[in-house]
Formats: C-alpha cells, sequence, structure tokens
C-alpha cells in the first residue's frame, strides 16, 4: 500500500524543500564571480522565500489561492546533463547544470505532491508553485543556451 501523506506532512515537506532551495541560492549568490548571476541567485532565493511564505500561509489555515499558472515550456536542456552540488571554484557551466537540477527537481516534487492531494484549493496551488519552478528551470537553461552553448 502506498505512503499517503497528510495535507500538512505535504505542506511541511513543501516548506523543508524551499528553505533548502532557499539556502542554496544564497550560497550560490555568495561564491559566484559573475555580478549578473549574483544578482539572480538573489533574485531566486527571494522566490523561494515567497513560496515557503504562501505555504505557511495555507498551512495556517488560508485556503485563497491562486489558480494555477499557464504551463511553461520546457527546453528539456537538463535532462541530458548531469551535475553535483558545485563547489565555491565551480565554473560556470558547473553551476548553471546544477540548477537546472534543482528546479527540475521541484518541479517534479510539486507536482507528484500535488497528485497526492484531494483539496482542490492545494492541489492548485502546488501545481501553481510546480509552474513558478519550471519558469526558474526555464531561466537557467536560457541562460545556458545563450552563455554556454553559443560559446562552443
Amino acid at each position: 500500500m502506498a505512503n499517503v501523506m497528510t495535507i500538512d506532512e505535504i505542506l511541511d515537506f513543501a516548506i523543508d524543500s524551499e528553505q533548502a532551495a532557499i539556502e542554496l541560492y544564497v550560497a550560490l549568490a555568495a561564491t559566484t564571480r559573475r555580478q549578473a548571476m549574483k544578482a539572480v541567485f538573489e533574485a531566486f532565493a527571494e522566490e523561494e522565500r515567497k513560496h515557503k511564505k504562501l505555504l505557511f500561509s495555507v498551512k495556517e489555515g488560508n485556503r485563497v489561492l491562486k489558480p494555477g499558472a499557464e504551463p511553461v515550456v520546457d527546453l528539456k536542456i537538463s535532462d541530458y546533463t548531469v551535475g553535483d552540488t558545485p563547489d565555491p571554484d565551480a565554473d560556470y557551466q558547473t553551476i548553471l547544470l546544477f540548477a537546472m537540477k534543482k528546479e527540475k527537481a521541484a518541479f517534479r516534487l510539486y507536482t507528484n505532491l500535488a497528485a497526492q492531494v484531494d483539496d482542490a484549493g492545494v492541489r492548485d496551488m502546488l501545481l501553481g508553485l510546480a509552474q513558478e519552478e519550471a519558469k526558474h528551470k526555464l531561466y537557467f537553461e536560457t541562460e545556458y543556451d545563450e552563455v554556454i552553448l553559443r560559446d562552443n
């Protein structure tokens, strides 16, 4: 029998995942040498803070949720790449590949969590967050395409 999570457990798991993403982007911003990407990583950390705040709000009983966003195009670049957690001396390509994988994992997380929820409002919120993560992934894929692939 499948392990079914309660809505509170799902929200707690998602909140923890957002906190991990915040910490990741703060660390990447602190270690990158590219000023433009430092600002991007800081902006993504702030986006993840907003997601965490939304999840806390829902957990506290606020069920006024925005509907899921329109699907985001997937360039699938990260489907064909492998990247580990970058160290402070990682090159730009490694950082972008890691960020793509992280956002793809977040998209899958929210999609899978949404499939476990009966509450339509919570499901729509989780699917909306999945689309936000897909937008983040698309940003990094586009940056990879424009900077890394065009340079090669």
